[in-house]
């Protein structure tokens, strides 16, 4: 056995999850940001983590309470696999802030794993240890590892069982990310979600969804702006975060197609025409956090872009 297939080290990226009205339905990845796993063939021990950088020390290396510990024990049981292998994180983004922080690291690892066994499984059999992974952190949901793990624009039609749909990116179409100086751990963000939503909401929801779809597929991108808005979750959520409507409101009247939170928040996201598009939106969305007392990392991304990938 040679050297490279003892060891494997592995990328995945950000995501930008919920898109307005697809709460835990739609993600992307982006381009830029995301976490390292790197996985090797040990003696004994099953999985373990020997080690997590980037972290400041926040992270558990108890591979039952880490994602990326889950996601490896998850991907050996449903390839049929009996292996000691030690984990190696590199965390690339900073926790808590509604970039699926915890999804990539679970992604990077469950491809890692799955490499440096031979590779028994495909790469959407990957996402469902992901899932399991993230269910202990954060919540049963797949519209972060699903884009993370596959790239590109996923629906989550359902979670059980897993059935993913990726969606057509229209040409050109540019992701704004803008992560402020504060953090919004992802079960805070939960717990302010209301419990009961009207029934005239749902059918806004649902109209909204079905209408990105629509816009996707014919590249309408005047479609996609009425349709990136919500009345259930982002309200909830943007409370949590200083400056946030002030922010969302920046991105628009710079001229983006649309802007919501980006996942459980604080990172605000803004979708753009093109690339000029961005570069004005994000000063102007940064300059609104700067109001607001926050400094903040803006980041621009194709809004199609690649998954999980061997380094």
């Amino acid at each position: 056995m040679s050297d490279r297939s003892k060891v494997v080290r592995v990328f995945a990226p950000a995501t930008v999850a919920n898109l307005g009205p697809g709460f835990d339905v739609l993600g992307l990845a982006v381009e830029g940001i995301g976490d390292v796993v790197t996985a090797r063939l040990a003696g004994t021990g099953g999985v373990t983590i020997a080690a997590i950088e980037g972290d400041a020390g926040a992270l558990t290396r108890d591979p039952r309470a880490n994602t990326a510990g889950i996601a490896a024990i998850e991907t050996l049981k449903r390839a049929g696999v009996d292996a000691s292998i030690e984990l190696f994180i590199e965390k690339g983004m900073p926790l808590g802030s509604g970039l699926g922080s915890s999804a990539a690291s679970a992604a990077a690892a469950a491809m890692a794993v799955n490499l440096l066994v031979g590779s028994p499984l495909r790469k959407t059999d990957l996402v469902g240890p992901c899932v399991e992974a993230e269910a202990v952190v954060s919540g049963r949901h797949a519209d972060n590892v699903a884009p993370s793990m596959l790239g590109g624009l996923i629906l989550v039609r359902s979670v059980d069982p897993l059935d993913l749909v990726r969606l057509p990116v229209p040409l050109g179409l540019t992701v704004v990310v803008v992560t402020p100086d504060f953090e919004v751990p992802t079960r805070e963000a939960r717990a302010a979600l209301p419990s009961d939503v009207p029934l005239s909401r749902l059918v806004e929801q649902t109209a909204n969804v079905a209408a990105i779809v629509s816009a996707c597929y014919s590249g309408n991108l005047a479609l996609l702006g009425r349709s990136v808005r919500d009345e259930v979750v982002t309200p909830a959520r943007t409370a949590l975060i200083p400056g946030g409507a002030q922010v969302i409101e920046a991105a628009l009247d710079a001229g983006a197609v649309a802007s919501s939170i980006s996942g459980a928040g604080p990172s605000i996201f803004a979708l753009c025409r093109s690339v000029r598009s961005a570069k004005k939106t994000a000063e102007a969305m940064s300059c609104a956090f700067e109001t607001a007392g926050l400094g903040s990392v803006t980041l621009t991304s194709p809004a199609d872009c690649p998954g999980a990938r061997r380094i």
